[in-house]
């Protein structure tokens, strides 16, 4: 016997007993023109047996008729934002969690899903339940499978991560493309979970003044993780919380950095370690960039994307010196 998200007794082998309360969840749910993939996305989330959310899509500025589709299709399902313009993800979240915040009753939890994603129908429950299990957790992430990895959906795409300061880059997913295997069915404090299934207490995401919005897309939920960890709280990943996630040819392949994602990646260091470990790693930065350049060649056998980015990248060094 255990206890339940409530503190009631359940027997494992029938699940949960009686519960008379549950924690409300606010699901965010990000659209920038990807009807399909946010009504197979809802659709998924309508079958979740968890009894107590709702769901909040933001629209960034999509150009075609998204919204009214999602108007017709889902109706009092869900909550519709509509932005002007494309806030980013960072950003586009905080609309969301800002808005929850403004009604009544308030939230519990916000959880911060992609529009790529399909969840399994225990997800959410499975996600409350170790939140519920001890104060000290802030932020808990499901395990996330490729949604197709060759014809497979055993893949995975990320089991938590973790954060090591001397290790370039900093930050790394646990698992990826690995078979899904008794060492990732364990409960584990994590330095960080993945923003495309992230839910955070909503006392967490006030304290820690949601996400960053210097970041347009990529590296907030690093941030958000860390902050979360200075003040106090633990980062868990739970393996019975089960996510498929329409990963792109990037994330099986290696990611092609621009410079904007360099500028992103060492704000990032120096906003959130010592003035040491920030200049540890842009001397760090050319044995970065000559691993990526061999990788790149080696997967894509594209010399003039690889050249225009050392050129762009020379570039951005020549105009720090001057800066």
């Amino acid at each position: 016997m255990s206890k339940d998200i409530n503190g009631q007794f359940v027997d494992s082998t029938k699940g949960l007993l009686e519960v008379t309360e549950y924690p409300k969840v606010c699901i965010i749910i990000l659209n920038w023109n990807g009807l399909q993939d946010t009504n197979e996305c809802l659709e998924s989330i309508r079958k979740i047996s968890y009894p107590n959310y709702e769901v909040i899509v933001v629209d960034n500025a999509s150009t075609g008729n998204d919204t009214e589709v999602l108007k017709e299709k889902f109706g009092d399902y869900i909550r519709l934002i509509e932005n002007r313009k494309n806030y980013g993800f960072s950003e586009g979240n905080n609309i969301g969690m800002r808005y929850a915040l403004s009604n009544n009753p308030l939230p519990d939890y916000f959880l911060l899903l992609n529009n790529d994603t399909t969840v399994a129908p225990d997800f959410l429950t499975e996600l409350v339940k170790v939140a519920e299990s001890d104060p000290e957790i802030g932020i808990v992430g499901p395990k996330i499978y490729f949604y197709d990895f060759e014809g497979r959906k055993n893949v995975i795409w990320s089991a938590g991560g973790k954060v090591c300061w001397w290790h370039e880059p900093f930050y790394y997913h646990l698992g990826p493309t690995h078979n899904d295997s008794p060492k990732y069915q364990v409960v584990k404090d994590v330095g960080f979970v993945s923003g495309a299934a992230m839910m955070l207490k909503s006392h967490v995401a006030e304290e820690i003044s949601f996400l960053n919005s210097q970041y347009f897309f990529g590296y907030e939920e690093i941030e958000c993780c860390m902050k979360a960890r200075k003040a106090g709280y633990k980062i868990i990943y739970v393996p019975n919380a089960k996510v498929w996630h329409k990963a792109r040819i990037r994330y099986r392949s290696g990611y092609n950095p621009t410079i904007g994602d360099l500028t992103d990646y060492y704000y990032l260091i120096r906003n959130n370690f010592s003035p040491l470990v920030y200049y540890y790693h842009w001397m760090l930065l050319p044995i970065l960039l000559f691993k990526w350049g061999i990788t790149y060649l080696k997967r894509y056998r594209d010399k003039a994307t690889l050249y225009k980015f050392l050129s762009d990248f020379s570039r951005f060094i020549i105009k720090r010196k001057g800066d």
